[in-house]
């Protein structure tokens, strides 16, 4: 997507270096956000597909890893004005099967796995503690998806003062136009957008 000059005039789009310790999160790639009978289409799948080689170079260089997974009780108790918004939310329960993270990206017993209710990875899950505590300052974030969950986690990044990166082949929405536009905002407002193999080179160079 070409950049209007306005942007490039008012000094968006500057890089973002990234710092001394990374970390992965893989925010909501669940099975639910993959099929698209009931969250997924468009190109998640295959932004899925395309993490499990990132996946394996972070494990591999030793960086933490963080997945994160949409639930809801089972009672309703904790449902919000986002359910309201989108009740089939309301079916990301502990056990249900739309609600655990894709077999293809499974998480290992030592990997940390955030449940959350809102679309940031943030937002009352105790990441940015989390992190802190283990001296990140800098996330990679691949997941589904690009204008929802991923728009929410870089902002909410960015405002706690980590380094965000967004892996543009490892990122997914249900139709192209705001996957586009969102990949595009975040380029210029909030993250670094890298591809996956750039990523994979970053991370054997932490």
């Amino acid at each position: 997507m070409e950049t209007p000059s306005v942007y490039t005039k008012q000094g968006f789009g500057q890089e973002i270096a990234q710092g001394r310790n990374p970390a992965l999160i893989v925010v909501d790639f669940v099975n639910g956000f993959l099929d698209p009978d009931i969250f997924g289409g468009g190109n998640c799948l295959d932004a899925a597909e395309r993490t499990i080689a990132v996946l394996a170079a972070a494990r591999q260089e030793g960086l933490p890893v963080i997945f994160t997974r949409i639930v809801y009780a089972e009672d309703g108790s904790d449902h919000g004005v986002w359910v309201e918004k989108v009740p089939r939310l309301a079916d990301l329960t502990e056990d249900a099967p739309a609600s655990q993270v894709t077999t293809m990206l499974q998480p290992r017993p030592d990997e940390t796995v955030l449940r959350k209710t809102q679309a940031s990875a943030f937002f009352g899950t105790g990441l940015a503690g989390l992190l802190a505590a283990r001296g990140i300052d800098t996330v990679f974030i691949a997941g589904a998806t690009t204008s929802g969950c991923v728009r929410a986690t870089v902002v909410d990044a960015i405002s706690h003062d980590f380094r965000p990166i967004v892996i543009r082949d490892c990122v997914g929405d249900r139709a192209e136009g705001p996957h586009l536009a969102n990949l595009f905002d975040m380029e210029q407002k909030y993250a670094q957008v890298i591809g996956a193999e750039a990523a994979v080179r970053l991370m054997a160079g932490a």
